[in-house]
């Protein structure tokens, strides 16, 4: 039984029950999103904007750039992953929703329940923060702060006064904009090197090589043809114990012949080809480790490691979808503010602006269709 999607489906239940008996504090808008006003850290974000104001309007020109950077980046990755998914619907999407309880990679542990609020509370916490800092540096009044519901899924939020906002420079709109999505790509890579120089190297002398994981199989090789699936684990070959990749590899590249490939799901007859001098049969794997003593792996140590190394990826992919140029989001504003450097005709703008957030619109949903034809599966298989 899945507890981690359990789990979620009632922490969906709890919200909407408290949305019913508190529907009159709760302002809607645009149908999905449910806005709970509060005055939650408005005085913290007025210290926190007088602390070295030269060093965070600094901090703010930067973001801008950052900003749009990521923006064209993540738009060309995802034209190239859609085209991909259309060409090759096997092929993996550019988009993950990352939910407790649903395994989304390979790589990746299944997201748990804890894990997930903790770091959405986390994330959004810093998002709104920063926006709220940023609007105050520049004297922008904040109307308001506090949690929201994008649908069933928590959020916050800060409310800066809009009026005043218009009134602002381009750059100082701007900086305010990116603030949100700057701040989590800060500290994804703040987490990430806390993990490279400190934890890793503690679980690295910890953990012991276990097996080798496949990520991908190459279409028409010899792993491909034989059934090999991503995601199955190797544990052998012809019925011997291989538990390194390096010692995989040798395997190989010294072995011409039909092997037997030994994994957690099967195993699988594999007739490696010749190309170039090697011996391939089409796999793109890697290294996996376990916990010498076991019972670390579920401690407090090995818990906590969860928790930085699914904090790092959801910041930075939270940050970078929120750059990109869509309607409502961060990235959206900020192409709005930003084409009116190229133009003042503000029908010119907002036509724009929807054509770019309806295209973008359509290739998110794309990239989300493999996911939600397996959860409407996953539903379905409860009430057959």
């Amino acid at each position: 039984m899945n507890w981690d999607l359990i789990l979620l489906l009632m922490f969906f239940l709890i919200v909407y029950i408290f949305y019913l008996t508190n529907k009159k504090k709760f302002d809607v808008q645009g149908k999905i999103f449910f806005l709970y006003r509060t005055r939650f850290g408005l005085k913290l974000m007025d210290k926190m904007s007088m602390f070295c104001p030269r060093l965070l309007k600094v901090i703010g020109i930067t973001g801008i750039i950052v900003g749009f950077i990521g923006m064209i980046t993540m738009l060309v990755l995802l034209i190239q992953t859609t085209i991909k998914l259309v060409i090759q619907p096997a092929a993996q999407p550019g988009l993950v929703p990352v939910l407790p309880g649903i395994k989304v990679s390979p790589l990746l542990p299944v997201l748990s329940f804890m894990h997930w609020i903790i770091i959405i509370f986390i994330v959004a916490l810093v998002h709104e923060f920063s926006h709220g800092i940023f609007a105050r540096l520049n004297r922008i009044k904040i109307k308001s702060s506090g949690f929201a519901f994008l649908g069933p899924i928590p959020a916050a939020f800060v409310e800066p006064d809009e009026k005043q906002m218009e009134k602002k420079s381009r750059k100082a709109q701007l900086s305010i904009l990116s603030a949100g999505p700057f701040s989590n790509i800060v500290l994804a890579f703040v987490v990430l090197l806390l993990m490279l120089l400190i934890f890793m190297p503690i679980q690295q002398s910890l953990t012991e090589n276990s097996g080798i994981i496949i990520i991908s199989t190459i279409s028409n090789y010899p792993a491909n043809i034989s059934g090999v699936q991503p995601g199955s684990i190797v544990y052998g070959v012809n019925s011997y114990e291989v538990k390194s990749s390096d010692e995989f590899l040798e395997f190989i590249k010294n072995n011409e012949d039909e092997f037997v490939l030994n994994t957690d799901r099967g195993d699988y007859t594999i007739n490696p080809i010749r190309e170039d001098g090697n011996n391939l049969i089409g796999i793109q794997a890697t290294q996996i480790r376990d916990y010498k003593n076991k019972n670390l792996g579920t401690s407090f140590f090995g818990w906590f490691i969860e928790l930085l190394r699914w904090l790092w990826i959801i910041s930075f992919g939270v940050g970078l979808f929120n750059l990109l140029p869509l309607g409502p989001v961060d990235g959206g504003k900020m192409l709005m503010v930003g084409l009116s450097y190229f133009t003042k005709d503000e029908n010119k703008i907002k036509t724009f602006w929807k054509y770019i957030s309806f295209f973008v619109l359509g290739l998110i949903v794309i990239n989300l269709l493999p996911y939600l034809v397996k959860l409407i599966m996953w539903i379905f298989s409860f009430i057959i």
